[in-house]
């Protein structure tokens, strides 16, 4: 059997039996037909794989940085890095009014051809061997890129509101949470290979070349609403569904941060980006730097964390919709609990064999936090006409979070090619800064216990 299909297996097995347990959950009828279903089905699969592909034009920065070496260090790594995320994270404020207003088609569209532009002028410069002032090239160019990066969850969940109802989202937030492992698959243990048996630039180029052809497959396929392919448009029973008059972006924004639902989200979507990325982003390096790369969770890290959040993202979304009645809030509590855990318990770990198994556990957690969040819970308060906005400012928190635990890990982790570096007890700052943020995530979660969307007219 090939490797590369040897490795996609679980994840395929997997999939089938997620698809077989969702087939067998007990169904809320909202009078869809078969031919609607149908539809919408072909309506989110290519926008869903376009999210997940511009995950791998995303995160094959880390996969770059470990090919690179000493032409990229774990500091350099974390500046570009920081001005990438921080470039994301302030975005929203463009780009999600920017999305309520031309629909999420025109701007996935708009997001996978400038994330494509940018992935390739990313490896035009390694391919051209432009290695003088790396770091500020690379942070202009990474920034670019992740300012196209920041429409594709507002545009996902801008288009899905109009398409699915708020009791039908909990499971879909589990879809999400799908999408988002398998990009991430995609783009450390594809990347991985395709370092090893092409090139480093080429890491940069296949995602160009892939988000090109969705964002064509896109044109024919994806629509905002089901009026504009012959089916009836219908309440979706969120926040927005009684407004009729527009208002300006700006009073939207506003009326969103008076929200202290929306701004709890948000607080906590900071806490999910800043433990996401201390786990996804750092996990390798320490890996590579202390001696166990050779490991079965390093060498593999794309496909555990694509099963991770599979299986995270499908048990907050039945969770959701089936034991807490659609609510978000508990989910969110129940696996934030589980971080603060794995937070405390991974500093005793630093020189065992099972922290990767523990990294991986608490990436189940954070990634089912942020799928039934970000992708879910955005819609139900923010509403179909302004989900834009609400996506735009919760996912804008994810990643100032990112900014910040970048900023953090940059300092206070061991220097690349010391002494020091190599000894894994000189890591216990690593799990020490999540800890603080975990408790904190927690607290703020236990606040969402029973919220539920109210209908408002701020539309």
């Amino acid at each position: 059997m090939p490797q590369w299909l040897s490795d996609l297996l679980p994840i395929l097995i997997l999939l089938g039996v997620v698809a077989l347990l969702i087939a067998r959950l007990p169904r809320v009828d909202f009078g869809h037909s078969d031919t609607f279903k149908q539809r919408r089905l072909l309506n989110w699969l290519p926008l869903g794989l376009t999210y997940s592909f511009l995950y791998m034009g995303r995160y094959n920065l880390n996969v770059a940085k470990t090919a690179l070496g000493d032409l990229m260090t774990k500091q350099d790594f974390s500046d570009i890095f920081f001005w990438g995320t921080l470039t994301y994270g302030v975005s929203f404020v463009i780009n999600g009014p920017l999305t309520d207003k031309l629909g999420g088609r025109a701007t996935i569209m708009i997001s996978a051809v400038g994330s494509a532009l940018c992935n390739l002028a990313m490896g035009w410069t390694l391919h051209v061997g432009q290695t003088e002032n790396l770091v500020s090239t690379f942070s202009l160019l990474y920034a670019a890129n992740m300012y196209f990066q920041s429409f594709g969850a507002v545009s996902i969940v801008k288009v899905n509101a109009h398409w699915f109802h708020v009791r039908e989202r909990g499971v879909f937030g589990g879809i999400f949470g799908i999408l988002i492992s398998l990009g991430i698959y995609f783009a450390y243990d594809w990347g991985r290979r395709i370092v090893e048996n092409v090139s480093t630039p080429a890491v940069f180029f296949v995602p160009t070349a892939v988000l090109i052809v969705f964002a064509v497959i896109d044109w024919f396929y994806v629509y905002d609403s089901p009026s504009q392919t012959g089916h009836k448009d219908f309440d979706t029973g969120d926040a927005s569904a009684d407004s009729k008059s527009r208002t300006s972006a700006l009073k939207v924004a506003a009326a969103m941060f008076k929200n202290p639902i929306i701004v709890t989200i948000a607080l906590i979507e900071f806490c999910s980006g800043y433990l996401r990325q201390a786990i996804m982003q750092y996990y390798p390096f320490f890996a590579k730097e202390t001696g166990s790369w050779d490991g079965f969770v390093a060498q593999n890290w794309g496909m555990l964390l694509c099963v991770a959040g599979i299986s995270g993202g499908v048990f907050a979304g039945i969770i959701s919709d089936h034991v807490f009645g659609s609510r978000r809030g508990p989910v969110a509590a129940v696996l934030y609990a589980g971080m603060l855990v794995g937070a405390g318990v991974a500093g005793f770990l630093l020189e065992s064999v099972a922290l990767g198994y523990l990294m991986v556990a608490m990436s189940l957690c954070i990634i089912g936090v942020h799928g039934m969040l970000s992708g879910t819970a955005s819609m139900d308060f923010g509403g179909k006409h302004n989900a834009g906005v609400a996506v735009g400012i919760i996912d804008g928190f994810v990643y100032l979070g990112t900014a910040a635990v970048a900023l953090v890990l940059g300092e206070v982790l061991p220097k690349d090619g010391t002494a020091a570096s190599k000894d894994a007890s000189n890591w216990i700052n690593w799990p020490l800064v999540m800890l603080p943020i975990a408790l904190i995530g927690l607290v703020l979660a236990l606040r969402l216990w029973n919220a539920r969307p109210v209908r408002t007219n701020v539309h």
